[in-house]
C-alpha cells in the first residue's frame, strides 16, 4: 500500500495518477492531516480519509508514504521508500493553478524516478490524450524543435513518445483542417449486443442471446433517436458516421439493412466523409452481412482478430478461432470493402513477444487498411477484475519492446500512425495507436481523440459530446455532455427522456 498525506485538499488527484502509473499494482490511499471541515464534499476518484498526526504510528505497515505540504509559495514532498528517505520542495505561484500543478508532478516524477530508477515514457502525462498538446503547439505556431523542447521540458516525456506525437498530430491537422468545426458534427450509433462478452470488455454490451427477441424493438427506439436528431440538426453538415458497439454484426441481414437505410433516409449524407460499421467478431460476420453492407455503401469496416493466438482466444472468451478470423476478412475483401481495420491488444493474458510476433506474421500476410493496437487497459466492469482470482496467476505483459514490434511491422505494410490515445490501468504504461494506409485514416477515430467537434450519440450507453466552439483562453474547448442509460430495456422504455436530454444539451439555453 502507498499512503499519501496532505496538510491541505489540492491536486489529490494529478499526484494519484502519477503514483498510479509509476506503482500500477498498488493501492494508493491518501489522507489529511487537516481539520475534517476542509475536506468536506470533495470529490476524489481515490480513496480519501481525514486524520490528525503525521502518520508515522498510523501507517508503519505501509510500502511506501509520501507526505506533501502546502506552505504559502512553496510545497514540500517527504517520501519514505524502502527504508530510504527523500525529500524535495519547489516554490510556486499560488495563483497560478496550471503552472502549480505541472511543477508539482515534474519534482514528484523526478523524485520517484531516482529512488527506484526507473523511468515512464509518457513522462509525467497521465492524461488519454497526450496529442492534444502537440496539436496545440502546432496551431500555436511552433516548429518542430519548439514543440519537442515544450513536451520535454514540461513533461519530462522520452524522445520515442515526443516524435510520435508529433507525427501523429501533423497527419491528424492536416485530415482536420478539411472540416467546419462550426456547422459540422458526427454521429454515433450504438448496437448493444455481441455474441458473448470478452474477459477485458467494459463497453456496454450484452450476450444477443439474451436480448435477440427483443432486437426490432430496440431499433424502433433507436430509430426514434435517430429521427429527432436528423431533424434538429438538419442544419448543420454530418461529417462522419460510426456504428459501433458491442457488435453491430450481431445484427441479422434485415436488421442492418434496416439501420443503414433509416440513416441514410433521415441525414444528409453529401459531405460525409466516413461511413464505418465496426464488424468486429469473426463470429458475427457472414457473407450476406458483408454484402448488405457493401450494397449500402459503407466506406470501413473493422475485422478485430485481437490475437491470432487461438489459446489466449479461449481465455477471453472469444468463442471464435483464428481460422475463422482469417477467413471472414478475405470474405470482406472479396466482397470488395477496400479499408479494413483490425484491432489488436497487447498484454492479454499469458501472450508473449513470440506471441505477437507471429499475430503479426499473419496480419502482415492478410494487409489490412488499418491496425489499431491496443494496451490491455483492464476496467472495474471488466470480467477480468469481477473475477480476478480466476486469472490473477497469468502473466498479461506489455512492453515498449511488443510496441516497437507492431510499429515495426505497420511500417513494413505501409501504415502510419495517425491517432493515438491513453486509458487509465493500462499495461506497461503504454497506449493505443491507430495506424493506416495514406487516405485511409478513420476520421471518426480522430475527432473523437481531439475533442474538436460535437459528436451526437445515440443507442443504450451513448455518450453524446458538445464541443463549444468558442475556445477557452488556453486554447482547449468546453466540452458538454448526456449520457443514454445502458441498459436496454430501460433505453426502450425511456427513450422519450434520452431525446429530451440531448434537447437540453444543445437547445435549452443555460439561464432558462
Amino acid at each position: 500500500m502507498i499512503v499519501v498525506i496532505f496538510n491541505k485538499p489540492d491536486f489529490e488527484y494529478d499526484v494519484h495518477s502519477l503514483l498510479k502509473e509509476f506503482f500500477p499494482q498498488e493501492d494508493v490511499q491518501m489522507y489529511y492531516s487537516c481539520p475534517p471541515e476542509e475536506v468536506s464534499g470533495r470529490n476524489l476518484a481515490c480513496t480519501h480519509h481525514e486524520m490528525t498526526g503525521d502518520g508515522k504510528k498510523e501507517f508503519a505497515d505501509a510500502g511506501q508514504v509520501f507526505r506533501i505540504d502546502y506552505v504559502g509559495d512553496q510545497i514540500t514532498i517527504k517520501w519514505e521508500y524502502q527504508s530510504v528517505f527523500h525529500e524535495t520542495w519547489i516554490n510556486v505561484d499560488p495563483a497560478d493553478r496550471k503552472e502549480t500543478k505541472n511543477q508539482l508532478k515534474i519534482v514528484l516524477y523526478k523524485m520517484i524516478e531516482k529512488g527506484i530508477g526507473r523511468s515512464l515514457p509518457w513522462g509525467t502525462l497521465s492524461g488519454i490524450r497526450p496529442t492534444k498538446i502537440a496539436m496545440k503547439c502546432l496551431e500555436d505556431g511552433m516548429n518542430d524543435e519548439q514543440t519537442y523542447d515544450y513536451l520535454k521540458e514540461n513533461y519530462l516525456a522520452s524522445d520515442e513518445k515526443i516524435n510520435l506525437s508529433m507525427g501523429i498530430a501533423k497527419r491528424e491537422k492536416a485530415l482536420l483542417d478539411r472540416l467546419d468545426y462550426e456547422k459540422g458534427y458526427s454521429l454515433y450509433v450504438g448496437i448493444p449486443f455481441c455474441p458473448s462478452t470478452c474477459a477485458y470488455c467494459s463497453f456496454t454490451s450484452y450476450p444477443l442471446g439474451v436480448w435477440k427477441n427483443r432486437v426490432d424493438e430496440y431499433l424502433d427506439a433507436l430509430e426514434k433517436e435517430l429521427s429527432y436528431v436528423a431533424d434538429a440538426f438538419k442544419d448543420k453538415t454530418l461529417n462522419s458516421v460510426y456504428i459501433g458497439g458491442g457488435t453491430p454484426t450481431t445484427l441479422l441481414p434485415y436488421q442492418l439493412d434496416r439501420l443503414i437505410k433509416k440513416i441514410k433516409g433521415s441525414f444528409d449524407l453529401s459531405n460525409c466523409l466516413e461511413f464505418t460499421v465496426e464488424a468486429g467478431r469473426p463470429d458475427s460476420i457472414t457473407r450476406e452481412k458483408l454484402e448488405t453492407l457493401k450494397a449500402n455503401g459503407i466506406s470501413r469496416i473493422s475485422v478485430n482478430p485481437q490475437t491470432m493466438k487461438q489459446k489466449t482466444l479461449d481465455i477471453i472468451g472469444r468463442h471464435h478461432t483464428v481460422e475463422d478470423t482469417i477467413n471472414s476478412f478475405k470474405l470482406a475483401r472479396e466482397t470488395g470493402f477496400d479499408n479494413i481495420n483490425m484491432d489488436l491488444i497487447m498484454g492479454l493474458p499469458e501472450e508473449t513477444i513470440d506471441d505477437v510476433r507471429k499475430t503479426m506474421e499473419i496480419i502482415k500476410e492478410l494487409a489490412p487498411d488499418n491496425v489499431t493496437v491496443h494496451s490491455l487497459a483492464v476496467k472495474r466492469a471488466a470480467r477480468l477484475t469481477i473475477f480476478k482470482d480466476r486469472y490473477q496467476d497469468m502473466q498479461m505483459i506489455n512492453t515498449q519492446e511488443h510496441m516497437d514490434l507492431c510499429a515495426g511491422y505497420c511500417e513494413e505494410m505501409g501504415l502510419e500512425p495517425y491517432y493515438l490515445y491513453r486509458q487509465k490501468g493500462m499495461a506497461g504504461n503504454m497506449e493505443n495507436v491507430g495506424y493506416a494506409l495514406p487516405g485511409k485514416a478513420g476520421v471518426y477515430n480522430i475527432l473523437i481523440m481531439e475533442e474538436k467537434q460535437t459528436i451526437v450519440a445515440c443507442g443504450a450507453g451513448a455518450s453524446t459530446k458538445r464541443v463549444w466552439n468558442e475556445p477557452n483562453p488556453d486554447g482547449t474547448h468546453r466540452i458538454d455532455r448526456c449520457e443514454n442509460v445502458k441498459d436496454v430495456a430501460t433505453y426502450i422504455d425511456r427513450i422519450d427522456e434520452m431525446i429530451d436530454r440531448k434537447k437540453r444539451l444543445f437547445f435549452v439555453k443555460e439561464n432558462d
